[in-house]
């Protein structure tokens, strides 16, 4: 799966649980701005509003030669295609104090964008430390292993 952008600060500011793939209602400027790459997911969340999941704070940045017909609103609430288990579930999960769902990563699989949204749950400070470490340890262990072949 090609992904068109990913969010890693997501990975580091929670600890993902449950993953869903969920489609995305788009317009046509944001597709052909979808293609160029021009699209970014940090800080983007999701909320539910009337049993409806909405992604917000996704940037897409409109092409000049695509959108110049269109007043486009690169940051627009956008609806996601969900089953209506995962929007119970998700429902439920944001009920509870703490807990929050994120989109991780936006893709193509055939011809349409989907969207990967994550049930998270914040970390603390010393989670966040204790990752950093380990990704410096697995780092320097794999300068050690390539060093000594």
């Amino acid at each position: 799966m090609p992904a068109i952008a990913r969010n890693k600060r997501a990975s580091f500011e929670y600890h993902l649980d449950e993953k869903f793939e969920a489609g995305l209602v788009l317009q046509g400027w944001e597709v052909k701005s979808a293609r160029a790459g021009k699209v970014q997911l940090t800080d983007t969340y999701v909320i539910m509003r009337d049993g409806e999941a909405f992604l917000l704070n996704a940037h897409i940045q409109p092409l000049t030669t695509a959108s110049t017909h269109v007043v486009a609103d690169p940051e627009r609430t956008r609806k996601l295609l969900l089953h209506r288990k995962e929007l119970g579930r998700i429902h439920a999960a944001l009920g509870n104090k703490g807990r929050a769902c994120v989109a991780t990563s936006m893709y193509w699989k055939g011809k349409n964008i989907k969207v990967e949204v994550a049930l998270a749950t914040g970390k603390k400070q010393h989670d966040k430390r204790d990752t950093e470490k380990e990704r410096d340890w697995n780092r320097e262990k794999g300068r050690i292993l390539r060093h000594n072949r």
